[in-house]
Formats: structure tokens, sequence, C-alpha cells
């Protein structure tokens, strides 16, 4: 990557972190009176506050990397700014159900809609297995797609957890724009919302003066699930899955177990692994730190398995990101000690 270009990555960070922390403390006041959100039995918060905050962290991340990817001259601009008009839509979505819930029916399906520009907005060349029938990848895709975009939401349910999740992969997918041949595109968008969520972090810690809600959560899942499609697309398959290993085996084998129990999977519930933690004796400071730590741990195996040029190191790499993955998991799924 040229000077220019590695200056206008750290630029677009910078400026996104700027504008998505002055924005969240400007919207906070008027998020108080029409978006509340009160505790219940599946709260993981214990007083009323203020969701909405992603409204900042997608404005900010997409005001700059729109200025950004200007400013590069990129040729593939076109894709991009089809993804950004889907992040627009699906975080209207999520904003009206954060205002007034929405049913689960027409929310799924404006998602999809919102999940399949992105996929079709992409060209046919790139493929992930070329054997594959182009539709039939396509369609797998937004299922997947889909899937990604609730998994952010649902593992957006306790103070920092989004931040300790987004900045290890969006910090890792610039590394690997800069060792591979990333679109110019994807760093920015990537360096952009890496920004814009540490800009909104010093309100989300414990305790959270203001939420993401799903207008933050669904277009950020949505942008990063871009990004990951990316890694794919360029064949780095084992990074696209090391990287969000942790919230796509916390959410997956959530949905599995309670659909054997055959209870309500579409319904909110407190049985994902962090939320058991707090049950078990776990603080939130030190789920969001261990959470945080593991994801730095699959980002440098991410990063070690692009670098490789072998499978069998890459495979074992990635066995070794979901090993660690399933031990933070059963961790938090046992009661904690107490103190002697």
């Amino acid at each position: 990557m040229a000077n220019s270009q590695l200056l206008l990555t750290f630029a677009a960070a910078a400026a996104a972190g700027l504008l998505s922390g002055v924005m969240t403390s400007a919207i906070r006041p008027l998020l108080l009176r029409v978006a509340l959100a009160k505790p219940n039995a599946r709260s993981s918060h214990r007083i009323p506050t203020p969701q909405g905050g992603g409204i900042a962290v997608v404005a900010a991340t997409l005001v700059v990397a729109t200025a950004s990817i200007a400013l590069v001259g990129t040729s593939d601009a076109s894709i991009p700014f089809a993804v950004f008009g889907a992040t627009l839509f699906i975080a209207a979505v999520g904003f009206a159900d954060d205002v007034r819930s929405i049913q689960v029916l027409p929310r799924l399906l404006l998602q999809g809609v919102a999940v399949a520009v992105v996929i079709l907005a992409a060209p046919e060349s790139l493929r992930i297995v070329p054997a594959c029938p182009l539709w039939i990848e396509r369609a797998l895709l937004l299922l997947a797609g889909l899937w990604f975009v609730n998994l952010v939401n649902f593992m957006d349910g306790l103070d920092l957890m989004t931040v300790a999740e987004i900045v290890p992969i969006t910090g890792a997918v610039v590394l690997l724009g800069w060792l591979s041949d990333l679109p110019a595109s994807t760093i920015l968008v990537a360096a952009a919302l890496f920004g814009a969520i540490l800009g909104f972090a010093p309100f989300n810690r414990p305790v959270a003066k203001i939420f993401l809600g799903d207008v933050g959560s669904l277009p950020i899942g949505l942008l990063v699930g871009w990004c990951l499609l990316q890694l794919a697309w360029h064949q780095q398959f084992a990074a696209a899955l090391l990287l969000p290993l942790y919230y796509l085996a916390d959410a997956t084998v959530t949905l599995l177990r309670r659909m054997a129990r055959r209870e309500p999977f579409w319904a909110a519930h407190r049985s994902h692994f962090y939320q058991r933690a707090t049950d078990n004796g776990f603080s939130v400071s030190r789920i969001v730190s261990e959470v945080f730590a593991l994801n730095t741990v699959l980002a440098a195996l991410a990063v070690g398995s692009a670098m490789t040029s072998s499978t069998t190191i890459a495979v074992l790499l990635l066995v070794i990101g979901v090993i660690a993955t399933a031990l933070l998991m059963r961790r938090f799924s046992r009661r904690r000690p107490s103190p002697v």
C-alpha cells in the first residue's frame, strides 16, 4: 500500500472516532426521550438507558468512508456505495424496531432485502467455490448474511461487548488489507468502523450511558459481514472464519440448543454464553475483557493464516481458534469460584 493510502487509512480511523464521539454526545439527550430501553427479565442493565447510539457510529463510518473512497478514486467505488445504501436501509429498519417493535417476519424480510443488495452488488467474477453454481452460492451467502446480521444483534447485550468484538475484527481486516490485495474500499470501511466504534466506546463502558440499539448492531453486522466476505472472495477462508469465531460459536450453539429444547428461538432470551456468565458470577468488565482477549488471539491467528501458503497450517490455526473459543464458552457456562 502506498504511503498516501496508509496515511489516509489512519486519518479515516481518527476522523471517524472524533465524529462518532461528538455525535453520540449530541444525540443522547434526544434518545433519552424517544428511544429509552427499560430493564426487563431478559436485560443485562438495571436502569433505563437510551438506545440508538448506533446512529452516530454508522453515520461516522459512512461519512468518513465515503469521503476516503472518493479521495482514493478507486475503480470499485460503485460496489461499496451500494453496500452503504443497504446499510442505511437496514439502519432505518433497526431504528424503527428500537422505537416501536416490528414483528419477526417483516423484520427478517426487510433485513433480507438489505443483505441481498450487498450480495447482488458483487460482480459474478467474485466466487468462493467456483465449482458451485453461482445461484446456489449466492443463495447460501444470503442466508449466511442474514444470520450474521442477526447474530451481531443478538450478541450486543452487554456493555462494550460489540466494541470488544468489532475493534479486533476491523483492525485485523485493515492489517490483512495491507498484507494482501483487498480492495482499498474494504480497508477504508474497516478503518472508519474501527475508529467510529472506538469513539462510541467511552459512552458504552460499564455502566453504559447509551446503547447501540438495533440501529447500530444491524448495520454494523452488515458492514462487517461485507468485509469478511471480501476476505473469503480473496481466498482467505480461514481468516474470514477466525475473526468472528466467538460470535459465530456463541450465537449458533445457543440457537441450536434452544431449538433442541423446542424453545421459541426467535424470542429474546438470556441464554447466550456471555449472558450465562453474568449469572455465574462474572462481572461485566471481566466478561468483556476475556472476550476481547480471545478476539485478539483470533485476529492474530487470522493474520497468520493469511500469511501462510500452507493449507495445513491455515487449518491448524483455525482448529486452535476453535479450541480457544470452546474453552472460553465452557468457562462462561460454569459458575466462577467465590474468592476466598
